[in-house]
């Protein structure tokens, strides 16, 4: 789960890390309220959205006059912002973030992540922070520098040392910079946090650090079981996409993709399995659709909603493989979802396991108009040439 720059900077200032003096407004009026409480001459508005690169998409702008940064803040309410992080809708703007303009020095990049392949938390660092930071790791990866934290030592004060004296700070700045990354590794901690990264983190006229632009995302499993609930109390569903939300209302594991033949399927790693194989045929997945393991008729039927739910979808593939889960009963969702949901793609279905014979005579029974597979092979074959078919 993903938090708002003002919400990630609000745990940080809680843990006593610098961030500039700012407010948050979700109105002209309240903008214009916020630039007079900052006083000052130069304010920075900044689009409150769930994406990266928004300086060079004009979410992020630094304005000399008062009036000039309120109506720029009003006219960036309401509006969605596109930017390569976001896909071609882009994302709503519902609130703006106005901070005092600060005088910068030097601009870092800062983060705290967990390395899946390492099985550690790491520090990542570099002097080249800003706006450039992914073509300065594609391009210069000597320049990035890397910290691990052992899990049963924790983030130790030499290792903030060494990343401070790499990055070319003074004394008081390593200073600084090793207290910020000992409060970030307890927050990443007690939060049960995946990601902490500051791009910028600046060097101010004074020499101080400050946490210019701060991105925070949660574990979603903590979230799930309820033990972060202040966290998730923050969640912005605005900021996500649709049919996400409303699958995860329906305890379905699902993701949007590009492509144009649905996909329903028990178990990630078959569901994994059914996208690749799909492709091999030349279709293009619309997305992943893990129904779980011990799913019900209601639930298929509320899947085949979802997966309808997009007009780019053509075609649907079913790959069950009855082993918590019957086949039968399965037969029995997908009977129902049809005559209850008007359909008017081919729809696929492959079925193997527990009550797999049960489960085959219904779908025969039923009269309606599905194709049945024998094996997963011949099934994406079948949705992929069934799509065509169709095409004018």
């Amino acid at each position: 789960m993903n938090l708002h720059e003002f919400q990630a900077k609000h745990l940080l200032a809680e843990r006593g890390v610098s961030i500039p003096r700012g407010y948050v407004a979700r109105s002209g009026a309240e903008a214009r309220a916020a630039i007079g409480r900052l006083g000052g001459d130069a304010w920075v508005i900044k689009a409150q959205v769930h994406a990266g690169g928004r300086g060079k998409a004009g979410g992020v702008k630094v304005l000399n006059n008062e009036d000039e940064a309120a109506d720029f803040a009003d006219s960036l309410l309401g509006q969605r912002l596109v930017t390569k992080q976001t896909d071609a809708a882009g994302q709503p703007i519902e609130a703006v973030m106005i901070e005092e303009g600060l005088a910068i020095e030097r601009e870092l990049y800062l983060s705290m992540l967990i390395d899946r392949a390492r099985q550690r938390v790491v520090c990542i660092a570099s002097a080249a922070g800003g706006m450039d930071i992914e073509e300065v790791a594609a391009t210069a990866p000597e320049q990035i520098i890397t910290i691990e934290v052992h899990p049963s030592a924790g983030l130790q004060p030499y290792q903030g040392r060494q990343v401070g004296f790499a990055l070319g700070l003074d004394k008081r700045q390593v200073g600084e910079l090793t207290a910020m990354l000992q409060s970030f590794y307890q927050l990443f901690i007690e939060r049960d946090l995946s990601l902490i990264e500051i791009n910028p983190l600046v060097v101010d006229s004074a020499g101080s650090l400050i946490c210019l632009d701060a991105k925070i995302t949660v574990d979603d499993n903590a979230i799930e079981v309820g033990k972060q609930q202040q966290l998730a109390a923050m969640r912005d569903l605005s900021q996500e996409d649709a049919t996400e939300v409303r699958a995860a209302e329906h305890q379905l594991n699902y993701i949007t993709l590009d492509g144009n033949i649905g996909c329903m399927v028990n178990g990630a790693g078959l569901a994994m399995a059914t996208m690749d194989i799909i492709q091999v045929y030349g279709g293009a997945p619309a997305n992943f659709l893990d129904v779980g393991g011990g799913t019900s008729a209601a639930k298929v039927t509320e899947a085949f909603k979802i997966i309808l739910s997009s007009p780019r979808v053509e075609g649907i593939l079913v790959n069950i493989f009855g082993g918590i889960v019957r086949c039968d009963m399965i037969a029995e969702g997908i009977i129902a979802a049809v005559r209850e949901v008007e359909i008017n793609v081919p729809v696929v279905v492959r079925l193997e396991g527990t009550n797999v014979e049960e489960g085959k005579q219904l779908l025969a029974d039923s009269g309606l108009d599905l194709i049945p597979a024998a094996d997963l092979a011949y099934a994406a074959e079948r949705v992929v040439a069934a799509v065509e078919q169709r095409r004018p």
